[in-house]
């Protein structure tokens, strides 16, 4: 038992604790290929059980590969990137080097110049202080721009093991079933879902007769908003398809709601377009400023939704900010959830995000 894991999380199997993590019925393994039940669960049936991990504990785990020798690849959440970046991630991998891959690069418009993309996320790595090699737009999801990844992840790791790291959600384990199928066929070794902290310990995949390619476990970090989203509502709020962008025309004054997640009000400026970039599911209403405290109250859950009753109990209060933009066109961005383009700037605006969920304002992306 001490050499049995998961197949699909990476975790060591055990028969004795239904309620701890690893634990599969004796009977299952007898099968060629055995997974534990909490992936049996997920992979069937798409539910979760909760394990008795805390957000150090996979902190712990990724700090093992600073004691390696190999290369590491970071996933980002092109639409997340504050809250799906590893701060401390230069600290955890020591000096091995690192290539920087930016998921979901098919959701953006079509119009994106994907070259301002990668600049915006070298740029962003490095004012966290982190040195990468090299910067690459995938879609794990799609298939997308893998060609490219593949030779110089080659090419870099001169007979060395690569470990794939990320935070939850990033779509970490799709990226590594995607490499895992264009090189020998094998679909979607790994179990993945729209949940967070699916992989639960180091998945080995073999490269070759001495290397291998290590899944690790999703960092957590509790400014995704994805932490406190009932599994209804992470499907709206997640992109499946290309963003289609949303123009408001507002006057001062004006209230833009996003679903009961997020709100954005125009408080000075004259009138202008204002573009959102978020889910094609997520609702987005207008109203007055002066009515938008009671058109909250009043329609939180049912008008403005999501949330659902089951997010509302697990989202935080939402907490204003109010700044006077740069005179520049910039992006007002809800992590985990999207942006709002301003054209011109110099204007003053108030955000609401629930409390400890990241928002920034970046140079406009597109």
């Amino acid at each position: 038992m001490d050499e049995l894991v998961c197949e699909g999380c990476g975790v060591q199997l055990q028969t004795e604790d239904k309620k701890a993590a690893g634990y599969t019925p004796a009977s299952a393994l007898e099968q060629e290929h055995v997974i534990c039940q909490r992936c049996f669960r997920l992979k069937h049936y798409n539910e979760v059980q909760d394990v008795d991990y805390d957000d150090d504990d996979y902190l712990r785990m990724i700090q093992q590969i600073r004691n390696t020798n190999s290369l590491v690849i970071k996933i980002v959440d092109i639409f997340d990137f504050d809250g799906s970046f590893i701060s401390s991630l230069h600290r955890l991998v020591g000096n091995n080097p690192i290539l920087l891959i930016g998921n979901k690069v098919d959701l953006l418009p079509k119009s994106t110049n994907k070259n301002k993309v990668i600049n915006w996320i070298k740029k962003s790595a490095s004012d966290y202080g982190l040195k990468v090699q090299d910067v690459f737009l995938v879609s794990a999801e799609a298939g997308v721009g893998f060609e490219e990844v593949e030779k110089t992840i080659e090419a870099m790791r001169d007979n060395r093991d690569v470990y794939v790291v990320g935070c939850t959600n990033v779509g970490k384990s799709t990226f590594i079933n995607r490499l895992i199928d264009r090189t020998s066929g094998v679909k979607d070794a790994i179990t993945t879902s729209y949940f967070p902290g699916t992989t639960l310990g180091f998945i080995q995949i073999p490269l070759d007769e001495s290397n291998f390619l290590y899944d690790t476990p999703g960092v957590v970090n509790r400014s995704q908003i994805v932490h406190y989203m009932s599994e209804k509502d992470l499907k709206y709020i997640t992109p499946k398809k290309e963003i289609k962008p949303r123009v408001y025309q507002l006057n001062a004054k004006q209230t833009l709601f996003m679903g009961g997640l997020a709100r954005f009000d125009y408080e000075k400026g004259e009138k202008q377009s204002f573009v959102c970039y978020f889910s094609n599911q997520l609702m987005i209403h207008r109203t007055k400023l002066e009515q938008a405290d009671e058109f909250y109250k009043k329609h939180n859950g049912s008008l403005l939704q999501p949330p659902d009753e089951k997010t509302i109990e697990l989202l935080p209060e939402l907490v204003k900010q109010t700044m006077k933009l740069p005179n520049r066109k910039t992006d007002i961005v809800f992590a985990g959830l999207g942006w709002i383009t301003v054209p011109q700037g110099g204007i003053t605006v108030s955000f609401y995000i629930p409390r400890g969920v990241h928002i920034s304002i970046r140079d406009a992306l597109i």
